[in-house]
This record gives structure tokens, C-alpha cells and sequence, in this order.
């Protein structure tokens, strides 16, 4: 089977980009293992139960044969995430001429999830039992929300952020000039295209890319990504609104925890004689929410037929969309679309039940006002020929896919233009298949 390259979209495809000695260490604990069954899809899950007390390897044949003809296309997704992960593993057998492929579960991961569902575990750490006072859920919500709005504004306006929180620890802020900011000698720090693309996220989203920068960022500041990644999976079952002593942590999860503060997915207190932490739903769903839209706040905005805005915060704003603006978002790379997708979403309750919640005259002379400037789009890019054989054309045509930076391909003549961000990694493809 193929090795599939993983493009990280969610947490659970951070953890299958690891390599693979590091996916074996997060495999050796055993709140691990069950959050990764937990993530996985019904049929996977059905598989890793049905083979966990099973030690010797299962043949692709055989474990088709379980599955119903209509189940296929489900099946082949559930195999394919249970491979990415090293669930199964993969065993040619060379004994049989047909080299046929068989599977079988990761030992670690196997012996782990057995021990677990049999005597069950006991977390790094218990809740205190000393008698303090703790918000209130509601509270802690509250604090969440407030944490993040803070966080944004250190992204929009340095300035202000100093005066309504405290500074961003160092390890976000670089989260920040990765790619959200830039800075030229005697200018202040400025949004890049990527910085306004993010503003327009939903929450989740924004809170995932966060995440998944902070976790690509851990080589630098000398913290094992795998070590990372476990400790904050482990997160994900403590209880929201209890306390921790920060004690039971280890200097490298302590600045972690500092840092996930400032994101509002916990919060820190200190006593007479000890500190804790309190995790927030933002922390003890981390595994599983980022991508679920369902925790979306209400909407506050309503956009009027005459391109007047009204946003409906704590105090009344009122504004309007003009031309001049429209063009400055989408010099910053900000398309139309964005801009309407982010109205409708956030579009207050009395409006967002209105079919359509902003006025089509409005979405119309948005998407014309980009149309003036979209008659010609540039885009750089790469040329590649002289490929050896039409396999090796075809792999790198599929490779380039899976980053989206397949702009043009000639199957006939075998040539191929890709953008510029990914020429390093596909001279060192080809590289691979010559």
C-alpha cells in the first residue's frame, strides 16, 4: 500500500504526521491508546476491538470478508486511518507468492488498550483534595472567552493588547510571526495575507491553527512534539473546573500549561503555599472539538440593504461597506466569498433565520468590486519535464495534489507547472524516484 503523506487538519492528523518512533512512544500510554480509539471512525473501532485479543496478523482478503459490499468505500477509509496512526501495521508476507499484504495491531498500542479496558488506569495527576475555591462553570466560560478575545487583539493591535491583558508569552507570540505577522526594519508589526485569512476563521478553527503551529514550533524551543502532543491528549480527561496542582507537573508541561493559559484553555490560580491549574472545556475537549462548529457563539452583525453594518456587542457599533475598504481587504488576500461566509455567520439571531441573512444587493456588489480586480491573477510557479517514465509523471502529479499546488499538467508530453512553496519538496520526490 501506497504511503500516504498526511496534511494536518484536525488533531487527530497531527498525531498520524509523526514518524513513527514517535507515534510507538505515545502508544506506551494508556490514556493515549483510548483517546485514539475514541477518535476513531465506528467501522476502525470496530476492527481494533475485534483484534485486540488476536496476536497473529489478518490478511487484507480476510478482513474484507467481514465487511457487506455496500460497506466498501467505509472500510477502505477505516483501514487507511487505522495505517496512518500505526494502529495496524503493516506485514508482507513473503512466504506466499501473491506477497499478499496482512495487517495486524500495534503491539504497544495493543498491549496498552488491553491493560486499560481490563484494570483501567490512573490519571498522572487527581484533582486536589484540599478544600479551595473554584469558579463556577459558567465563570470559567466566561474567563475562556475573555482569554481568547485578548489573544486576538495582541494579532490586531499591540498597542491596546498591553493595556487590556497581559503580555503573550514568548512561545506564542513566535506562533504569531510564523506566519500571522510581519515586521520591517523601522515599521511596526503588520498583518500578512495569512494573518487577515485568520481573523476570519471561526473559533475553532482559529484555535486548531494555534494548536497545530504551537505543536510544529516545539522542536525549537527544545520540547519533544510526541511528548507534547501526549500531554496534551492527556488533558482531554481531566475534569472541567477541577484544580491540579501544578506540583505534578514536569518544568516542560508547567510552561505548557502557561502557555495554553493565554489561550483561555486554562486557568491558573495561586494560594498561600500552592498553584494550580483549571482546565476549561477549550482543554479537556482539545482532541475532539476544534473542528465541531457547534459550539459557534451567537452572532452579533446585521447588515443592511444600504450596506450599513451594525455590530451588536455589549454597546451598539455602527459602520458601512465601501469600496475603499473592500479594496484593502482584498489587496491583504481576503476574497468576497470570505467576507459574505463570515456576515452570514455571524449574523445576529433576529437576522440569521432570514433567507438570505445579508441582502443579495450587498453580496452582489461585493463579489463585482472583487471581479475589477481578479482580471488577471498571478500566481508563482515552477515547470517541470523530462520525467523518466509516465509513473514517475503520474506521482508527482498526485503529490503536488495533495498539496493543492497542481496549477496545470500536460499528460501527453508529460510536463507539469506547480506553485513555488512546494518546489523544495517535490525536487526532493523526485529525487527519490529516480
Amino acid at each position: 500500500m501506497p504511503q500516504v503523506r498526511i496534511i494536518a487538519k484536525n488533531f487527530m492528523d497531527m498525531v498520524a504526521s509523526l514518524p513513527a518512533i514517535k507515534l510507538d512512544k505515545l502508544y506506551d500510554n494508556a490514556f493515549i491508546c483510548e483517546a485514539i480509539l475514541r477518535s476513531l471512525p465506528p467501522l476502525a473501532k470496530k476492527y481494533v476491538l475485534e483484534l485486540l485479543y488476536i496476536d497473529d496478523p489478518l490478511t487484507v482478503s480476510s478482513l474484507e470478508a467481514w465487511v457487506l459490499s455496500d460497506g466498501a468505500s467505509k472500510h477502505r477509509v477505516a483501514v487507511d486511518r487505522l495505517v496512518q496512526l500505526r494502529v495496524f501495521t503493516e506485514i508482507a508476507d513473503s512466504v506466499c507468492r501473491k506477497r499478499e499484504v496482512t495487517y495486524r495491531l500495534n503491539p504497544m498500542f495493543q498491549m496498552n488498550l488491553r491493560k486499560h479496558i481490563v484494570h483501567g488506569g490512573v490519571l498522572p495527576r487527581e484533582p486536589m483534595a484540599a478544600k479551595i475555591k473554584l469558579p463556577s462553570l459558567e465563570d470559567l466560560d466566561i474567563y475562556a472567552a475573555k482569554q481568547w478575545e485578548c489573544f486576538l487583539l495582541h494579532l490586531i493591535s499591540s498597542a491596546e493588547a498591553e493595556v487590556t491583558t497581559k503580555s503573550i508569552s514568548p512561545s506564542m507570540m513566535k506562533v504569531f510571526q510564523r506566519g500571522l505577522l510581519s515586521q520591517k526594519e523601522k515599521e511596526g508589526s503588520r498583518l500578512t495575507e495569512s494573518g487577515f485569512q485568520f481573523l476570519l476563521m471561526d473559533t475553532n478553527a482559529q484555535l486548531w491553527y494555534i494548536i497545530r503551529e504551537y505543536i510544529t514550533n516545539s522542536e525549537d524551543r527544545g520540547v519533544d512534539s510526541a511528548d507534547l502532543i501526549s500531554f496534551l491528549l492527556e488533558l482531554s480527561f481531566h475534569v472541567t473546573g477541577e484544580a491540579y496542582n501544578m506540583n505534578t507537573l514536569s518544568d516542560i508541561q508547567r510552561t505548557t500549561v502557561k502557555d495554553l493559559a493565554d489561550l483561555g484553555l486554562i486557568k491558573l490560580q495561586q494560594g498561600m503555599t500552592d498553584s494550580w491549574f483549571i482546565p476549561t472545556k477549550l482543554a479537556t475537549n482539545l482532541s475532539i472539538s476544534l473542528s465541531d462548529a457547534s459550539s459557534r457563539k451567537e452572532g452579533y452583525v446585521v447588515v443592511e440593504t444600504n450596506f450599513r453594518i451594525e455590530y451588536q456587542l455589549p454597546n451598539l457599533i455602527v459602520g458601512a461597506i465601501t469600496k475603499e475598504n473592500l479594496y484593502k481587504a482584498f489587496s491583504n488576500g481576503i476574497t468576497a466569498d470570505q467576507i459574505i461566509l463570515f456576515l452570514q455567520q455571524n449574523a445576529h439571531p433576529r437576522v440569521a433565520e432570514r433567507v438570505p441573512s445579508v441582502p443579495e444587493n450587498v453580496t452582489d456588489q461585493i463579489r463585482l468590486w472583487e471581479s475589477d480586480l481578479n482580471r488577471v491573477e498571478m500566481t508563482p510557479a515552477h515547470f517541470f519535464d523530462d520525467f523518466p517514465s509516465r509513473d514517475v509523471f503520474e506521482a508527482a502529479c498526485d503529490f503536488a495534489r495533495q498539496y493543492s499546488s497542481l496549477l496545470w499538467e500536460d499528460s501527453k508530453k508529460m510536463r507539469l507547472i506547480v506553485k513555488t512553496e512546494i518546489y523544495g519538496h517535490m525536487k526532493e520526490f523526485l529525487s527519490h524516484q529516480k
